[in-house]
């Protein structure tokens, strides 16, 4: 389903709030998304751009998640699972409801694209998904940030080794680049996940729901046919500042020099919605998170039997995993801690727990800690391992990989010791 028809079912349930009083994108929409965070809104009003409408906050909980993909929560893992291991080309379509309208004297200056945060660089794009196509590899998706520069040129953060970096590379005349936003949610899971080098998230999305393309007007690329918004351009050799800007951890991220994208044309539907994500909140953090729990389920599925996964947003959603397993030996809880921190290396800490614990519920997680774990048994001390930028506690040097302390809690039940004493009264 696209966009529209999800907000549609989010308010037959009664679970989307229409905001009708006049909203300004600077500072207010990100006020009023932060206050009602995990609440679904859609901002009718926005100060000095009436043809617009602004939505937010629908991918902020996991049942609405859920909904999307038409599963139930706890299978959303396999559901990301099995698109990942089987994409699906998708179809290309010759009329795209998000080229209703083309434009091609640019200026983002008459888009509603909000300020988050007093000090902020400037307005950010932070709900766009760019495609690009790699020479050796092919098509591919990938978030970024992106502050407007000027009417025509926003400055985009691209990390250093992922997809994009190493195309715009290998492009000395700068890279075609087609940034939609206002996208179904199944398309936006499918391109914050990290398959290998030369798979399409394009045929992850098509795996997961209907994801048809078009052919975009000014660059070579294909565009989801069912955006709201489109940005076509050029991704140039310009490096202009980046930032300040608030990430994932909820802390301000610094300046840096980053690629210009000059934009060349715009298109969007009619009576246009646009898509914005609360840095640091839980949309942010869902599709961080939950596109890395396929890939450690994956991992311990190797070693042991594992039947659930939840990259937890208290860790950021990204530094922080509980893994629930069926245990089948002495070894499975270690097992497991290890293969976890194989399946998404980010990981900081990461605490094992039985079927008969909800890994979805913090206070359960932490009742398993406290009552069936010791530390000179249980707790896995890792020194001095690969890590993550966004931790600012991990060791940290320009141009090498973060490195920082990890550490496994194994908070099953001991193998081999009788089972009554630590199974739990549920009434």
């Amino acid at each position: 389903m696209d966009l529209r028809t999800f907000l549609a079912e989010l308010e037959a349930r009664g679970e989307l709030q229409r905001v009708t009083e006049p909203v300004a994108p600077t500072f207010e929409v990100a006020r009023r998304i932060a206050a009602q965070e995990g609440q679904p809104l859609l901002f009718e009003a926005l100060s000095g751009f009436p043809e617009w409408r602004l939505v937010s906050g629908c991918l902020a909980r996991r049942e609405h998640l859920a909904l999307a993909l038409g599963c139930e929560v706890p299978e959303l893992v396999q559901r990301l699972a099995e698109a990942l291991d089987a994409p699906q080309p998708p179809p290309c379509v010759a009329e795209a409801p998000c080229q209703e309208v083309v434009e091609t004297d640019v200026d983002l200056y008459r888009l509603p694209i909000p300020r988050y945060h007093p000090l902020d660089g400037g307005p950010y794009l932070t709900a766009g998904v760019a495609v690009i196509r790699d020479p050796d590899y092919g098509r591919n998706l990938s978030f970024h940030r992106m502050m407007v520069r000027d009417a025509r040129h926003l400055t985009v953060r691209v990390v250093e080794g992922r997809g994009t970096d190493t195309a715009w590379r290998k492009a000395p005349e700068g890279l075609p680049i087609a940034v939609c936003i206002g996208l179904p949610p199944h398309v936006l899971l499918a391109a914050a996940m990290s398959p290998p080098k030369g798979v399409d998230e394009c045929g992850i999305a098509q795996a997961l729901d209907d994801t048809p393309l078009a052919r975009a007007v000014a660059v070579p690329l294909e565009v989801f046919a069912e955006a709201e918004l489109v940005l076509e351009g050029v991704l140039t050799h310009e490096l202009d500042e980046e930032g300040p800007f608030p990430d994932l951890t909820g802390t301000m991220d610094g300046q840096r020099r980053q690629p210009v994208l000059r934009v060349d044309a715009i298109t969007h539907r009619r009576k246009p919605l646009f898509q914005a994500l609360l840095p640091g909140g839980l949309e942010h953090k869902n599709l961080m998170g939950m596109p890395r729990e396929p890939t450690i389920f994956a991992e311990v599925s190797k070693v042991t039997r594992c039947t659930g996964v939840v990259v937890t947003p208290g860790g950021c959603s990204w530094l922080h995993a509980v893994v629930q397993i069926a245990k089948q030996g002495p070894e499975d809880g270690r097992l497991a801690i290890e293969a976890a921190f194989r399946g998404h290396s980010s990981l900081k800490h990461v605490v094992v727990v039985d079927t008969d614990v909800n890994p979805y519920d913090v206070a359960d997680v932490e009742w398993a800690i406290a009552t069936r774990v010791q530390a000179t048994r249980d707790l896995f001390l890792y020194p001095d391992q690969p890590s993550s930028s966004l931790d600012p506690s991990a060791r940290q040097v320009p141009g090498q990989k973060a490195r920082s302390d990890k550490v496994g809690v194994d908070a099953t039940i001991p193998w081999g010791e009788p089972q009554a004493g630590y199974l739990r009264v549920r009434y």
